[in-house]
């Protein structure tokens, strides 16, 4: 029941493409099944052929006409012509994700860590599980594999666990990240109209509404899970409290960054490797990622930057001399952190522009004008002329939706924190029952009241 609900989930996006879904699962199940059963080389081709027809139909749907652009550029400058035409096909709903899904499976297999699946109405759950098929998390099999061989009964707090967890979803979703799109859009449609204050405030928003749409889709995918008896790992942990780049992808898309770790990084050497070493597996892996992203050359030059502060986090932290001994004051533990949060929010919203702008001319636009003309223009704001506001802060919309986005966005870090110092979800299920239902009350009456509805906004991640 549940792998024909998530057929019906999927094929409502193109119904044809299910039978990609359908080959690649076939290819990896049938190669668990042999890599199993082989052994010395023959198990490493088998391996090797599972991958490429994996990331085989992953560059011909996602990196084929970005690699012929390329190609394009390339021969223009030896004046010759490129004879082949780019596809003109949408790219796979969630593609990226179930195909990682799925070579992880064969990589565990190959690894001896996973027994082959043999049955292949569960296999076929395993990369087609709906809660996660199109945005993760990414899982591994040894998590969930097992969970689909369980009969799970009905179990009331489970349920209304996984109920919170989606109706926390939603708000981060249509109450902050689809109102957020609404202005983040305006300037980064065309951000050459733009220069200061406008590029500021949208480059903030974006860092926000990206955080709180791929976030808010995980609470959904975790709590409608849940709701069945299923658990999947946890993908956000507060990544704008972190203190530094590190920490930073500790936190941020988990089931991603440990995917690169374990498949990637830790293959290529490591940290077992000389210095110099460790700085290009850091490199290459953040490449990788950020290409994983998106076939254009903003998302590389995104991960390129990701990789250059974790190579320089890694340099500060190796040099002796650099290392402070902070006091035991707790004033000044305080404002070190809270200017540490600062930086890595501040560094990170910086690299997101190439995530968010539409080309490079865009993106190196933001990032030359993105402190040009803010002083006239906060002579213009503190004369309160309304055009100006609009024009400058209120990014095309008005003064009410402005500070509903600013209430929400300060409502979202006030929770975040006092579930992370307090367990606020544990005490507030313990409480008495008035002010529990009337906090989830408020929370369902925000989302019907404040969530934008009207735009239709997609998940960001579903396009990767």
């Amino acid at each position: 029941m549940l792998l024909v609900a998530s057929c019906y989930f999927y094929m409502a996006f193109v119904p044809i493409y299910i039978l990609i879904l359908f080959i690649t699962i076939v290819i990896d199940y049938f190669a668990g099944i042999l890599i199993e059963k082989s052994e010395g080389k023959n198990r490493k081709i088998l391996l090797i052929l599972s991958l490429v027809s994996n990331i085989g139909i992953l560059c011909y749907f996602k990196y084929f006409n970005f690699l012929n652009d390329n190609l394009s550029s390339l021969l223009q400058t030896f004046d010759l012509k490129n004879g082949i035409s780019n596809l003109s096909i949408l790219l796979p709903i969630g593609l990226s994700f179930h195909t990682f899904q799925a070579m992880s499976y064969t990589i565990e297999v190959y690894r001896g860590n996973q027994k082959s699946e043999k049955n292949f109405v569960t296999y076929a759950l395993y990369v087609m599980f709906f809660p996660q098929l199109v945005a993760g998390p990414i899982e591994r099999p040894q998590n969930i594999l097992n969970q689909f061989k369980i009969k799970h009964q009905f179990e009331y707090n489970r349920f209304a666990d996984g109920l919170k967890l989606m109706a926390w979803g939603f708000f981060k979703k249509v109450v902050i990240a689809d109102r957020l799109s609404e202005m983040v859009d305006y300037v980064y449609n065309d951000p050459t109209h733009y220069k200061g204050i406008p590029l500021i405030i949208s480059t903030i928003f974006f860092s926000i509404q990206i955080y709180c749409d791929f976030s808010g889709y995980s609470d959904i995918a975790l709590g409608s899970a849940r709701m069945m008896g299923f658990d999947l790992m946890k993908n956000f942990d507060r990544p704008y409290a972190s203190k530094s780049i590190p920490e930073f992808w500790r936190r941020w898309h988990i089931s991603l960054s440990t995917w690169f770790k374990d498949y990637l990084y830790i293959p290529l050497g490591g940290n077992r490797v000389v210095i110099w070493r460790k700085y290009y597996n850091l490199l290459i892996v953040f490449l990788i990622s950020g290409l994983w992203h998106g076939a254009s050359w903003n998302f590389i030059i995104w991960g390129g930057i990701h990789g250059i502060l974790l190579i320089i986090s890694s340099i500060i932290e190796n040099i002796s001399f650099i290392k402070i001994k902070i006091s035991e004051s707790r004033l000044l533990k305080s404002f070190t952190s809270f200017f540490s949060i600062i930086l890595v929010f501040t560094l990170t919203s910086i690299a997101w522009i190439f995530f968010r702008a539409s080309s490079f001319k865009d993106a190196y636009h933001v990032l030359k004008n993105l402190l040009k003309a803010t002083k006239p223009q906060l002579k213009l704001i503190m004369n309160g002329n309304e055009e100006s506001l609009k024009s400058l802060v209120y990014l095309g919309t008005d003064s009410i939706n402005f500070w509903i986005a600013i209430a929400s966005i300060f409502l979202l870090f006030t929770i975040e924190y006092l579930q992370a110092k307090f367990a606020l979800t544990y005490k507030l299920s313990k409480s008495n029952p008035i002010i529990r239902f009337s906090s989830y009350s408020i929370i369902i009456l925000i989302i019907l009241y404040f969530g934008v509805f009207n735009r239709n906004v997609q998940f960001i991640y579903f396009q990767f």
